[in-house]
């Protein structure tokens, strides 16, 4: 159980971020949930009820990330979902693109990690996302799957050097969430079935899949520099 402690979620305001915070809350914990869009977070904490507190933050800016953990202060535990993940053909990819990638998804989890670490209670934890793209090499996937591959190698540093804070990886593979909400419902839904054909579990993941890791990785105090995968054996296929 989670009873007394303050963690912190990233990304908290939908999908598998929201469905973490919702977990953590009924196990007891206090959830400050934190992401770019304030419609998104008054409508999660409206939902969440009187245990979530809610800010907005972007955490391609250094100095926003380093203000938001210095007006919080303590707390136990930290989780970065929050990422803009995106794909296509390395030749015709944009290298902007392939740079805004990178300050998403890594560097906006490296800014959580400098400046969230030093206010975490000894004992507490870091978990942080890569994602399947860091361990099976896909076409259209190499931007996605370096930064993928470069979260996870940091978090493994980083269990030796912040300890006794632990930190851990989920990497999850293709999961039903509002990210793909720009695909109208027929697109979405043949993506999601040619994905889970592949599978041998013959399914898609979904946020519950994934926050139950989370909370494994939270509650589980002998376990650090770990990997935990949640693809549905996508790198067996």
């Amino acid at each position: 159980m989670l009873q007394n402690q303050k963690i912190v979620m990233i990304g908290g305001s939908s999908g598998i971020g929201y469905e973490t915070a919702k977990k953590m809350i009924e196990q007891g914990a206090e959830v400050i949930i934190a992401s770019r869009s304030e419609a998104k977070l008054r409508k999660a904490v409206e939902q969440l009820g009187p245990k979530a507190e809610a800010h907005v933050l972007n955490t391609v800016h250094e100095k926003e990330v380093k203000a938001f953990f210095a007006k919080i202060g303590r707390f136990h535990h930290l989780v970065v979902t929050a990422a803009v993940t995106s794909g296509g053909p390395f030749l015709h990819t944009d290298t902007a693109q392939a740079r805004e990638l990178f300050e998403n998804k890594f560097w906006g989890q490296y800014y959580a990690v400098k400046y969230g670490a030093p206010n975490i209670e000894s004992g507490g934890s870091i978990t942080l996302f890569s994602g399947v793209a860091g361990y099976k090499s896909m076409i259209g996937s190499s931007t996605l799957g370096a930064v993928n591959a470069a979260v996870s190698a940091l978090a493994q540093s980083l269990a030796l050097e912040l300890a006794l804070i632990r930190v851990n990886t989920v990497s999850p593979g293709i999961i039903d969430t509002p990210s793909r909400s720009h695909l109208s419902t027929e697109a979405r839904e043949a993506f999601y079935a040619g994905i889970a054909g592949k599978l041998p579990l013959k399914r898609v993941g979904t946020a519950d899949d994934v926050a139950q890791s989370v909370l494994y990785l939270i509650q589980n105090g002998f376990v650090t520099g770990t990997v935990l995968h949640v693809e549905g054996g996508h790198m067996l296929s």
